[in-house]
């Protein structure tokens, strides 16, 4: 895990946080600084703690241990339990669903915050034209939540949420329900409207496309813990541990086990790479990335045999996916490419390994 040094700059500072529920541990010492106006995605399988993390953010739970500030003001503590109320948090909160009233208008849905924060009828009215003039549905202000589609209901819950003008954003696997085109649609609504509305924005999704697309910061977590953070591309670049290198990037990286022998490390009768790398280790994890393993014999570059499993077009090339022995790897080649499943081809390896980590999963050629 990364600890964070936090500065006046942060707006979300989380220290030591753990969440237990009886017996079970669903968050563990997560240390996290967020600058402000960032967009910190939480990404992680089903399980991994980043609901749990949010709600805590949101004031929904309270910590077990560690403590949560919001710009400088501690406002969770493990110690004294949720110090300030979901509602004295300055924060939004757009949940999975919709959570709209069925009762009330579009526009009455957006003012119901402001009314209950005591906005004057006619500052009300002016935030209410203005929101919707940001998502894009003025003409749908008189409607109701059953005359509108799926998408224009998500954006009247984002629409309610920053009406009140919160400097953070909490945004809880908001585009699930969407269609894959409006999901694709909606990342780029949501990326424009943090740009407008300068707030800082924390994002949970177990999808890693939207993750490396929106986020200007990234938190992996997994069985509770961040298992690194950072800047996307520095994710991609140099991941911490084998759970970051496999999760993060399409297609995934591959992993292969290789063995200490004499000068090099061998992947089954293959030398790969020279034994220095492995820093003592006899055992290692070799990462290839698709782009690292092509089809065919290529002169002076080690190669394997393997099974054709199946073949996927990628803007000019071809993601080609093939067993060896029981490891399932995925190279690249440039056109076309097909052959009958479990057909014998040539994986060539056409350059060094990315990185090399231990068995037990961390890196180990910093």
């Amino acid at each position: 895990m990364n600890a964070i040094v936090s500065s006046a700059a942060d707006a979300i500072q989380i220290r030591n946080l753990a969440k237990r529920f009886g017996a079970f541990t669903a968050v563990k010492d997560i240390n996290i600084s967020v600058p402000a106006g960032s967009f910190l995605v939480l990404v992680g399988p089903s399980g991994c703690g980043k609901s749990t993390l949010l709600r805590m953010l949101a004031g929904l739970e309270a910590p077990t241990e560690g403590e949560i500030a919001f710009v400088g003001e501690t406002v969770s503590s493990g110690a004294g339990g949720v110090i300030s109320d979901a509602g004295r948090r300055n924060a939004g909160l757009v949940f999975q669903s919709y959570a709209l009233w069925p009762h009330m208008t579009v526009a009455a849905n957006i003012a119901w915050p402001l009314k209950v924060a005591k906005w004057s009828r006619e500052r009300r009215d002016q935030r209410v034209r203005e929101v919707l003039a940001l998502l894009g549905i003025d003409a749908l202000a008189k409607r109701y939540p059953a005359e509108i589609s799926g998408g224009q209901q998500q954006r009247v819950a984002i629409a309610r949420t920053i009406a009140p003008q919160p400097s953070i954003l909490l945004f809880d696997e908001p585009l699930s329900n969407l269609d894959a085109k409006l999901r694709i649609e909606m990342r780029s609504e949501l990326m424009r409207i943090h740009r407008a509305t300068g707030a800082t924005s924390v994002y949970v999704t177990h999808d890693q496309v939207e993750a490396m697309t929106m986020a200007t910061h990234v938190a992996v977590l997994n069985n509770g813990r961040v298992e690194q953070f950072g800047k996307p591309i520095d994710l991609l670049r140099r991941p911490a541990t084998t759970f970051v290198a496999t999760f993060l990037g399409t297609p995934p990286a591959n992993l292969l086990p290789a063995v200490r022998s004499g000068d090099f490390l061998m992947f089954g009768d293959v030398d790969l790479a020279f034994s220095a790398a492995a820093r003592g280790h006899e055992s290692v994890q070799l990462l290839y990335r698709a782009e690292d393993l092509c089809v065919g014999a290529v002169a002076g570059r080690p190669s394997v045999e393997a099974r054709f499993a199946e073949a996927a077009p990628i803007a000019g090339r071809t993601m080609v996916t093939a067993m060896i022995g029981d490891l399932r790897v995925t190279g690249m080649t440039d056109g076309y490419f097909s052959a009958t499943p479990g057909e014998a081809i040539t994986m060539s390896f056409i350059r060094g390994p990315d990185a090399i980590f231990a068995v037990s999963g961390e890196r180990i050629d910093q």
